[in-house]
């Protein structure tokens, strides 16, 4: 049986009395030392795991002060801190074994915006595109792009100086820094900004630390030059952090922003920042270039760059064959066909470029975008070019670049143990070098036998290659320090360097031989901010003779990983393979990944979280020598009565706080909302919510269910009974007695029947139950025009009046319906973890529907998250050949469009998907599109995130406050705006009674806008 498990070692003492300080002197944001606050903030994006010893989310400027003050002291002068942002990075940089310093969770205000200077001041903690949002009603945008700027920081684009799409014609972001606002480590806030000669020389008159820092950087600079113009190549992609070599401009002025922008946290606490922004160009045009090589790319870069685009792209044929199998390829598709005529092998493109153009003028956009369509029509296939697409105007283009995004995370998603790994990914050489550069870099991974994915800035010489490595095999540690060192050789063959874009972190190593004779010069800024080498030690530079870190002297996530028995991965293999990529941490409130996330900005609830705490669960437990594989069939097998009164001890136990890490997982995953947005825009798809019935079946094999668990887990057995006495069950509910019960469980907000009684109506309607003597008696014609509603509970139950629409909807098109035998779906017993009861329920239907499908009828269901589970939960618990085949209205819809009529009156409809289908099938959408616009109708599909019901979710007494905050955060806006014209739609159930809870808004379906439409063109 599963055991109790240990917590993990507490922070040492030295941490603990740092925290306790903190609190004495007046810490206003939250202090985590918890191990699975720690765990989460292990990793980042990169290959390495490193336990911090607690971390500080500080609330305010003054409590970046207060950490600054305390470090200060004597008695704390060995203690350790990196400040944390997005946690995106690729090389370890905001990973460290002291106290992590995160900024992301509540320093994360736009604080002011001057559109006529065309400046903004923010706090280090906003997010990349959250500022954008904030600057696109003034025409403005900051534009230093990032595949990761949904989720990553200003703090920590300054700290890595990031760049990458577009920076041949936008820079850097030292490009736009004007100010930075920083705590030093003697407590000091210091703003830097550039300096005319007199303020300068104020500066360096100061008798503290800004003092001294002025004072050495600038004798540096000066008895130096020589040395540095020769140290720093001239590359878009140059050296970054410490950059002697912008610290004074054409004018003179002395630039201490360009030491402090890509310092990666070793010089002080980031707070604030002022940052130039641009108008945001109005025209865009995107060249979509295919080609039969990838190298045929490369080198006609430098060709495409003669027509002065904003920006080239590349992308190899690996990372558009996963692109295929994403979410992201409905929307770009047209623009990468594959060839006509060619053999079946070869007609996919080996690599693309994608060719941008921007202006605030239409004419000249298509002006320069016409002399490159000519030439390459003029061109033909040369060059290794297969054709080309135009992407136009900004959904167009945008759907391009989101695709083009997803590159680092698609790779992910390679099958199999051996995955594409950053450690080598962001190298920078001259442009015109590049293509021999690749090649020779190419060559030295096929002589290792390793496969890698390969896309990047050709425009800037940067080139992002991820070899695909298992690090859970000892035998291939060795390849990180190989391919390495191969790398830095290749880098210096070329004139370029290691770190083009993402910064040095665990890297470093290779500081001394980079920077040569001028890394004393390093050593000595570091020593002038951080004395005692407690800010990020071992990054880029350390005071005096302290080490740097090394890429194989820092522990890897696969090492961690390689504690897990192999059959035991297998087993969670939805989640193990998260990489740390982050797209769980999406800023946007209308996206629909993550909304627990997003509500708590707590990283514990999110996938990413999540994922982090699964993994070393399963640690713990092969330590303790269980097997959660074996004990998850014990348990189906097993009465639950038999291991009662050992539950019930385990239940009381906890009660009166017996320590069992495994409480620390309960508690993250109960609070995911299992809307499943995480495997439809995970780019690895992890998969919380199955990783979360797993979990859950095992952590209830120890403790006792509380009793809701066991009601929700029976609702559907209960719907018939229900449904045949509508009228006592909601005196029962709605009483004060009944209340007070479903309170004492834990469920609120609990919905009334309809009362409508389903049988009886579609009596009156001549529609049959469906069976399969029933179906097979028809003519074959009468078959094919079949179609078999597949009853959930809920809308059966809770919206008869909607499933009603939905059969004469089917009668009005000239179809004939039937209705499917009521059998459970099992989807509430899986999302709570009754996973032995959920296969007996899944099979048993799956066995019904496939008889009735066998028939040659079509099967339909109405409401999207319980109809995917067909899909979904199923097909993790059945056999292939046993899943039924159950369409969405809208897949049905869209196979016979031409049995719409046109409406009587035109008019444009708002649509809000539910999440799960706005995510898991996103291709089945634009169904809804063809049906209305086949109508004569509009339908916008509306952007949102989660409406925080999500089945169950909701109606728990504990999480009801955090649903509707998930509500607010974007559902809110869109129901105010137009919920009340009937022109707002919406297709799950459980956003329908979100809205009508919160907002007092009944939401149509789309069934019921087709059917009055229908009876009216009648």
């Amino acid at each position: 049986m599963l055991p109790r498990l240990p917590h993990a070692p507490e922070p040492a003492p030295l941490y603990r009395e740092f925290l306790n300080e903190l609190r004495l002197r007046g810490f206003e944001g939250d202090l985590t030392p918890d191990h699975a606050g720690r765990t989460v903030l292990a990793t980042d994006n990169s290959i390495y795991q490193v336990m911090p010893q607690a971390a500080a989310f500080p609330r305010t400027t003054e409590d970046l002060v207060r950490i600054a003050r305390v470090m200060a002291e004597p008695r704390f002068a060995a203690l350790r801190i990196a400040p944390r942002g997005g946690g995106t990075g690729t090389n370890g940089q905001s990973l460290t074994d002291g106290l992590v310093v995160d900024v992301s969770r509540h320093m994360t205000e736009v604080l002011e915006i001057n559109a006529a200077e065309g400046w903004v001041r923010v706090q280090a903690g906003v997010v990349k595109d959250q500022l954008n949002a904030a600057l696109e009603p003034y025409g403005l945008f900051f534009p230093p792009e990032l595949s990761t700027s949904n989720r990553a920081t200003i703090g920590g684009m300054v700290s890595t100086d990031a760049s990458g799409q577009g920076s041949c014609l936008y820079g850097k972001t030292r490009d736009h820094v004007l100010e930075l606002t920083t705590v030093l480590l003697d407590g000091t806030v210091w703003t830097s900004r550039a300096l005319e000669p007199d303020e300068l020389a104020e500066a360096q008159g100061r008798a503290d630390r800004v003092g001294a820092v002025h004072r050495a950087v600038d004798r540096i600079q000066r008895e130096q030059a020589d040395l540095i113009a020769r140290q720093f190549p001239p590359l878009n992609r140059c050296l970054t952090g410490y950059d002697l070599a912008h610290i004074r401009d054409g004018q003179g002025r002395f630039h201490l922003n360009s030491v402090l922008c890509g310092s990666e946290g070793t010089l002080g606490l980031l707070a604030e920042a002022k940052l130039n922004v641009l108008p945001i160009p109005r025209h865009a045009a995107l060249v979509n270039l295919r080609y039969d090589s990838f190298d045929a790319a490369l080198r006609d870069a430098r060709t495409l760059m003669g027509f002065s685009p904003a920006s080239i792209e590349t992308v190899d044929s690996k990372v558009l064959g996963l692109a295929r199998d994403d979410i992201v390829w409905e929307k770009v598709c047209a623009f990468f066909p594959d060839d006509e005529g060619a053999e079946d092998e070869g007609r996919r493109a080996s690599g693309v470029n994608l060719i941008e153009f921007v202006g605030d003028s239409a004419d000249k956009v298509e002006a320069a975008l016409a002399r490159l369509t000519t030439a390459l029509a003029d061109a033909g296939k040369t060059a290794g070019r297969r054709g080309f697409t135009v992407a136009r105007g900004e959904r167009e283009v945008a759907a391009v670049w989101e695709m083009r995004k997803k590159a680092v995370g698609l790779l992910g998603r390679t099958q199999g143990d051996k995955r594409p790994i950053p450690f080598v990914e962001d190298t920078a050489v001259p442009p015109e070098r590049l293509a021999d550069y690749i090649a020779e870099f190419r060559a030295a991974l096929d002589a290792r036998g390793l496969d890698y994915g390969m896309f990047g800035h050709v425009d800037a010489g940067v080139l992002h290659v991820r070899p695909a490595i298992d690090l859970k095999d000892p035998a291939q540690e060795g390849l990180i320090r190989e391919v390495t060192e191969e790398v830095v050789r290749l880098t210096r063959k070329y004139g370029g360097l290691l770190w083009g874009e993402h910064g040095k972190g665990v890297r470093s190593e290779f500081s001394p031989a980079v920077f040569g004779p001028l890394y004393p010069a390093l050593q000595e800024i570091k020593a002038a901010f951080d004395p005692r080498n407690q800010l990020n030690p071992g990054k880029i530079a350390t005071p005096g003779s302290g080490d740097l870190l090394t890429v194989d002297g820092v522990p890897l996530r696969g090492a961690h990983d390689r504690a897990i028995p192999a059959d035991v991965r297998v087993a969670y293999d939805e989640s193990l393979h998260c990489n740390g990529n982050g797209a769980c941490f999406n800023w946007n409130p209308d996206d629909a990944m993550c909304p627990s996330y997003k509500a708590t900005r707590d990283r514990r609830h999110s996938p990413k979280g999540r994922a982090a705490l699964l993994r070393d669960w399963l640690r713990q437990l092969a330590a303790e020598g269980t097997d959660p594989v074996a004990e998850a069939r014990r348990l189906r097998r097993a009465s639950g009565w038999a291991s009662f009164p050992w539950r019930l001890r385990n239940s009381l136990a906890r009660r009166r706080g017996e320590p069992d890490a495994s409480h620390a997982v309960k508690e993250a995953m109960d609070g995911c909302l299992a809307c499943k947005s995480c495997v439809g825009q995970c780019p690895i798809k992890v998969d919380i919510p199955a990783s979360r019935a797993k979990f859950l079946e095992l952590y209830h094999g120890r403790y006792l269910r509380p009793l809701r668990d066991h009601v929700v887990g029976s609702i559907e057995r209960m719907a018939p009974l229900m449904m045949r006495m509508p009228g006592l069950c909601n005196a029962v509910v709605g009483s004060a007695l009944g209340r007070a019960g479903l309170r004492a469980v834990g469920l609120a907000a609990t919905p009334t029947l309809s009362g409508l009684n389903l049988a009886r109506e579609l009596d009156l309607r001549g529609v049959r139950v469906a069976t399969p003597a029933a179906l097979d008696a028809l003519d074959a014609a009468d078959r094919a025009r079949s179609v078999v509603v597949v009853q959930d509970a809920f809308t059966s139950a809770y919206e008869t009046r909607l499933v009603l629409d939905l059969f004469d909807l089917i009668a009005g098109l000239g179809f004939r319906p039937w209705l499917a035998p009521y059998r459970p779906n099992g989807k509430p017993l899986h999302v709570h973890g009754f996973l032995g009861r959920f296969e007996r329920v899944a099979r048993a239907n799956a066995a019904m529907l496939r008889e009735l499908s066998a028939t040659g009828a079509t099967l339909v269901g109405l409401d999207p998250p319980m109809t995917l589970t067909y899909r979904a939960e199923y097909a993790g618990a059945l056999d292939r050949s046993e899943l039924p085949s159950v369409l969405l209205v809208q897949e049905w819809l869209g196979r016979h469009l031409d049995a719409l009529p046109t409406a009587a009156e035109p008019a444009d409809y708002r649509l809000l998907p539910h999440c799960t289908e706005r995510t898991t099938a996103a291709a089945s959408l634009p169904g809804w599109q063809a049906a209305f616009a086949r109508c004569g109708l509009g339908l916008s599909v509306l952007p949102s995130g989660c409406c925080g019901m999500a089945g169950t979710y909701g109606h728990e007494a504990e999480h009801r406050a955090t649903s509707e905050r998930i509500y607010g955060q974007s559902w809110a806006k869109h129901v105010e705006e137009a919920g009340a014209t009937g022109r707002l739609l919406a297709t799950g159930y459980s956003c329908r009674s979100q809205a009508m809870l919160v907002s007092g808004v009944r939401l149509p379906h789309p069934v019921q806008v087709l059917l009055r439409h229908l009876g009216a063109a009648a």
